[in-house]
């Protein structure tokens, strides 16, 4: 046998061109592809729109767009906590738990058909606070006993509304507090309260995500947690604070939603999870996280609003409407992934 081993060729410059080359386009299609991906979502709401109008002239009536508004207010609000969650490619399934909550205290300690409390505005500090105190919990437990996002949230879901159904006695309490109730029912420039108040926390989280230190460190995070604790970030502060972030979103999702409908029973929050994730996702924040934001959740929120108000103004069966926003969420996670560079999927 030879022992002479064969020459390598070496590479010629023809060759070296040609590699380059291909490399400068797959980077520039990458490229194209991620500015395509991003602004996806915000082409889609404008279709949308134009579609539905066609069809039903009505849609662009000012009626119906402060309907599009007052139905946003609650599940943007929701969605600004969840953003923050998903960004760091961790999940919250306590969203009806923790509304369940928020709503119970608001009732319960102002003015209701129930007791004689009546602190007013106090009411709404104790329901924020205590919705916040419940992501605090999310996040303490997630990290100390070290389980999956999934599992801890979803025991204080149940949590949450077992205390919930608990407190009120298994029935509805009426709101009586006539400033409370006015989130819902006063209009400045033509807009219900709530939905000021709504972008009043789009506002806080866009500050939060973009012009802030925990922003910053939660994206770091979904982008990739070794990579951001060797930059200096704490893993286990930064998803303790999230958490306690999201948790105070929904606690103020519950005030506007007890606001809204007069009353806390134990169905106010049914189907608020699956809005939620839905918003977050449909506006182009990736699962795995690092990738969108607070914006994106705004168009996120918007496309489903205003399909919902399209499909009932055309007459579509609820069940229909069920099937298409099932088909919706399936659409915009698969157009969210970068499936080319995911190499694993579970």
């Amino acid at each position: 046998m030879s022992d002479v081993s064969q020459p390598v060729k070496p590479v010629s410059n023809m060759q070296r061109t040609s590699v380059m080359e291909a490399f400068v386009a797959r980077s520039f299609r990458g490229a194209a592809l991620g500015r395509w991906r991003a602004f996806a979502p915000l082409v889609v709401l404008i279709v949308l729109c134009i579609l539905i109008s066609i069809a039903n002239p009505n849609f662009i009536e000012p009626r119906n767009l402060v309907r599009i508004a007052n139905s946003a207010a609650v599940p943007l609000t929701l969605a600004m906590g969840m953003t923050f969650i998903i960004l760091m490619g961790s999940i919250d399934l306590s969203v009806e738990g923790t509304l369940s909550v928020a709503a119970m205290v608001l009732v319960l300690l102002a003015a209701n058909d129930s007791n004689a409390h009546d602190y007013g505005w106090l009411a709404v500090l104790a329901s924020v606070a205590a919705a916040t105190v419940m992501g605090l919990a999310n996040g303490i437990l997630q990290t100390t006993l070290r389980i999956p996002s999934f599992m801890a949230t979803l025991g204080m879901w149940f949590i949450g509304l077992g205390i919930s159904v608990y407190m009120l006695g298994g029935s509805a309490v009426r709101l009586m507090d006539p400033e409370l109730r006015a989130l819902a029912l006063s209009r400045f420039l033509g807009f219900p309260l709530a939905v000021w108040v709504a972008l009043a926390a789009f506002a806080v989280a866009a500050v939060i995500q973009y012009h802030t230190r925990l922003g910053r460190h939660i994206v770091a995070l979904g982008g990739g947690e070794d990579v951001a604790e060797l930059s200096g970030v704490n893993p286990k502060r930064v998803r303790i604070a999230a958490f306690g972030l999201a948790g105070f979103f929904f606690g103020v999702a519950g005030v506007l939603a007890a606001a809204q409908l007069g009353q806390s029973n134990a169905v106010i929050a049914d189907g608020r999870l699956f809005a939620a994730v839905t918003a977050v996702v449909v506006g182009g924040t990736a699962l795995t996280g690092g990738e969108g934001g607070v914006l994106n959740t705004l168009v996120g929120v918007l496309i489903v609003t205003v399909l919902a108000n399209g499909m009932i103004l055309l007459g579509i069966s609820p069940y229909i409407q069920q099937t298409v926003q099932g088909l919706l969420i399936i659409a915009a996670v698969a157009l969210s992934l970068d499936r080319i560079h995911l190499k694993i999927v579970k």
